[in-house]
């Protein structure tokens, strides 16, 4: 392969919600304004932007990595030396594992989420109707979705709850049923109530209220979620509009009692309410739950059942791991064939042009023929290149992994069948 792989890019782990706003590349994925044109070093390249990382990954020569981070930082106004401190990088099959366990969802801040793999779809279809995909990052874009295919069918990495958040969202699935029809209100704009909105955008929610005592973070979360801020003090007014609430702010005192809820409850003609309360302590008072028509959970009624199904995923995610080790080395073997198919095809072309050769002698030698024994002789003559070639072409097919196994035993093949020197006469006759 005469091209490398490289992956940069932040994520969750490396970038807080800030840095990961200030880089983000939703609005240079098209045609119009690409972040990482095919130029350069850069011949493919596909840019995934998500509120959660941003990863570019490309395919091309040279300082491929450096010429990335001079992009990304250009398209957002920054430079490369703010931006890269920030940053990991992954190169050739390193990138290509990361691809894979990205899009298996290993990677994620909730092990196991669906959507990001449609995300990465969704960016892949960007990237090819902005035609800056090529051979290699076609076939790696389509391996990397069978490979998420294959870990979602052969583990369950993907079957239970592992946060609180998401419990949470699927205890009101199961109360609701279809979601599209119900509003949802967080109250508190941590990293719980991030991962509470992003669920509840998956299940269908169609507006999400985000209440916070500093009114600045909550629009940023309701923002990034399409939702709408409103103040802390006006969470009792705006109760009487929504269906589900999922608190978690640090405050001392509950900040929900019984007595708004009845209130609320008789504006509302008794439609249910579902209420989950994931602070420690806990905001709202546990005698809500003796309301009629009020469904009312708390941390400790989700925790044991997310510990559990953690432990199975993370078990489910070893198998998930073995999986994306065996798809890397079958990826590599197709990289490898990128380094020898030009010689395989020097070969080919060089015994056909031979026995094209010998074959016209022979039929003059021979005097007039009728079609059958030209024919018979010239399915003879193809027959034994093939059988000559297939040898050799297994040597070189079989060279494994190692780049430098690959390029030893390409020079062994063109030394040995003076391809250099009888590709060049053939082309020249």
């Amino acid at each position: 392969m005469d091209a490398d792989i490289i992956l940069v890019g932040l994520n969750h782990r490396t970038a807080g919600v800030d840095v990961r706003e200030r880089f983000a590349l939703t609005e240079h994925c098209d045609a119009a304004h690409w972040a990482v044109p095919c130029t350069g070093a850069v011949r493919e390249s596909i840019i995934l932007s998500t509120c959660n990382r941003v990863e570019l990954l490309a395919a091309g020569t040279g300082d491929l990595a450096e010429q990335l981070l001079q992009n990304w930082s250009t398209a957002r106004n920054a430079t490369p030396a703010e931006l890269k401190p920030y940053t990991y990088e992954y190169k050739n099959l390193e990138a290509v594992r990361h691809l894979f366990s990205v899009a298996s969802s290993l990677d994620s801040m909730v092990l196991g989420e669906p959507q990001i793999l449609g995300q990465l779809k969704a960016a892949y279809r960007k990237a090819v109707s902005c035609h800056t995909t090529g051979v290699i990052l076609n076939r790696l874009l389509h391996k990397a979705f069978s490979v998420a295919k294959r870990v979602r069918t052969e583990t369950a990495v993907a079957s239970s709850a592992v946060s609180i958040s998401y419990a949470a969202v699927e205890l009101a699935k199961r109360i609701f049923g279809d979601m599209h029809t119900h509003k949802a209100m967080l109250v508190g704009a941590g990293e719980m109530a991030e991962l509470a909105a992003m669920h509840l955008l998956q299940a269908g929610i169609t507006e999400i209220l985000v209440a916070n005592r500093t009114l600045a973070r909550g629009e940023e979360l309701a923002r990034q979620f399409k939702g709408r801020a409103i103040p802390m003090k006006k969470i009792i007014d705006h109760l009487l509009d929504v269906d589900i609430v999922i608190t978690s702010t640090g405050a001392q005192e509950p900040i929900l009692r019984a007595r708004d809820i009845r209130n609320i409850l008789k504006a509302r003609k008794n439609r249910p309410m579902f209420f989950i309360d994931i602070a420690v302590p806990r905001d709202i008072d546990p005698d809500v739950n003796s309301l009629d028509n009020v469904y009312l959970y708390d941390i400790d009624d989700l925790k044991e059942v997310v510990e559990e199904n953690l432990a199975v995923r993370h078990d489910e995610a070893v198998k998930a791991t073995d999986i994306i080790n065996e798809e890397v080395r079958y990826f590599a073997a197709w990289l490898s064939s990128l380094d020898v198919q030009p010689t395989i095809v020097d070969l080919i072309h060089r015994g056909e042009a031979m026995a094209r050769q010998e074959l016209e002698k022979t039929l003059k030698k021979l005097g007039p023929t009728d079609a059958a024994t030209r024919d018979a002789l010239e399915t003879m003559v193809h027959s034994l290149v093939r059988k000559l070639n297939h040898a050799p072409i297994m040597f070189l097919k079989n060279g494994g992994m190692a780049q430098e196994g690959n390029t030893q035993r390409i020079s062994i093949a063109r030394r040995m069948f003076d391809l250099d020197t009888t590709c060049t006469e053939l082309k020249e006759h």
